[in-house]
């Protein structure tokens, strides 16, 4: 098969969640352990580092895994989904995986995956560890796919782990509290093994608590370990003030992840950093750090956080569409300038809407869009159901033709916004 031939077997043959959503998600660990044993276990070839939570794992794990290969450690990043090239799941200080390589993986273990019948992202998860394995990486970064305790990421056993914060989002599988969601992201705590905690908040900072303590974890929440006293917009980057809550020591880093909500994953991304340095037996310079996170996007490929797609007008997207994601996006509108604004906006058709429609901007037009995925909403029940909360505009039903739609709208000091979905921010890259 050439690699054109194995995505279409892989996406064949194997429930993908982006197109099928609930019926595509396995929970349990037999059969990324029999997919493993096939290559030989490979995971424990190579050191890692665990990332879970609602929002933010992709950017801290993107932010670490920077900070690593600058300081000399060859460093794999395990992330998910894709939003272009499927490739882009997994790399190596910043390079991705080869057509070759994907291919080669898929024609040794074709009848493994055969017999166990895995999901698209348990093959994923495990083709990722066998080409960390086979790349003789120094440290792997891996972002687990959803909650926590029963991803296939699970079978891991990191230097440490990392919580970026609990909010709403897949609550069918997750539970509907923020308890029982921290609950089930708390399952990548592993025995005598540290942990770092982005946020602590108060429905959730027991639970983790607890956990810890009944698995001998040391644990430390980042929002009391580092504040940001200071946050400045360049073009192209971001500086941030930083201030030790432990020494009161203070400094500035620059970072080229765009958007506000990078002040809450800049100082976990930092914990786990010192984490790493200390206990986690790694050496990792403050200047390494520096230099990571002010070429983290360009390093490790990153995009679909607050990119900005042109100017005059301003056009922007952003991969947020949860609770949360969505509100910190609404907040980074509110601060623009502009005389009017455009919002091209797509959802899943499993989304609560309930939750994050009241969250956008009412004074805008909106471009009601559907990406091309079998589980996305229809745009015209968006628009219906988005008319309860005031927001109106049009119709389009295709991504591009939206933002073509948008444009042709726009005059030079007007505000064009794509999201809603990875899905559809990943249409318009």
């Amino acid at each position: 098969m050439d690699y054109r031939q194995t995505l279409d077997f892989l996406y064949r043959s194997l429930p993908v969640f982006q197109d099928v959503g609930g019926s595509a998600y396995k929970a349990g660990l037999d059969r990324i352990v029999a997919l493993e044993e096939a290559s030989g276990v490979p995971h424990r070839r190579f050191r890692s580092v665990h990332v879970a939570g609602t929002n933010g794992k992709g950017s801290v794990s993107h932010l670490i895994a920077s900070a690593l290969s600058a300081a000399g450690y060859r460093t794999g990043l395990f992330t998910s989904p894709h939003l272009k090239d499927f490739r882009e799941r997994m790399r190596v200080d910043g390079e991705t995986i080869s057509e070759r390589e994907v291919v080669e993986y898929v024609e040794r273990n074709r009848e493994t995956i055969g017999r166990v019948q895995p999901s698209f992202f348990e093959i994923t998860t495990a083709m990722a560890f066998d080409h960390f394995a086979r790349r003789e990486v120094d440290v792997a970064v891996v972002e687990v796919g959803m909650g926590g305790r029963l991803d296939s990421t699970n079978v891991i056993r990191p230097l440490l782990s990392v919580i970026t914060n609990i909010g709403y989002d897949h609550t069918q599988f997750l539970g509907d509290t923020l308890g029982r969601i921290a609950g089930e992201k708390a399952g990548i705590i592993k025995e005598d093994t540290p942990v770092v905690v982005g946020e602590s908040q108060v429905e959730t900072k027991l639970v983790f608590i607890e956990r810890a303590k009944a698995l001998r974890a040391p644990i430390l929440f980042a929002d009391q370990t580092y504040r940001v006293t200071d946050q400045r917009f360049l073009p192209d980057s971001q500086r941030l003030g930083i201030e030790s809550l432990l020494d009161g020591n203070r400094f500035e880093v620059e970072c080229d992840l765009q958007g506000i909500y990078q002040r809450l994953n800049v100082p976990t991304a930092l914990t786990a950093l010192d984490v790493l340095n200390g206990s986690g037996g790694l050496r990792i310079a403050p200047q390494d750090v520096r230099r990571g996170f002010a070429s983290a996007a360009r390093a490790t490929g990153l995009r679909g956080r607050w990119e900005r797609l042109g100017e005059r007008p301003f056009v922007v997207c952003d991969t947020g569409h949860n609770e949360s994601g969505i509100a910190e996006v609404a907040a980074q509108i509110a601060r623009q300038t502009y005389r009017k604004l455009y919002m091209v906006v797509g959802f899943v058709e499993d989304k609560d809407l309930s939750r994050v429609l009241p969250l956008l901007p009412r004074q805008a037009h909106y471009v009601f869009t559907k990406a091309g995925i079998r589980r996305a909403l229809d745009e015209r029940e968006l628009a219906r159901r988005a008319a309860g909360y005031g927001l109106q505009g049009e119709c389009v039903p295709t991504v591009n033709e939206a933002l073509a739609r948008a444009r042709e709208l726009a005059g030079p000091e007007d505000m064009i916004f794509i999201g809603g979905s990875t899905y559809v921010v990943a249409e318009v890259l």
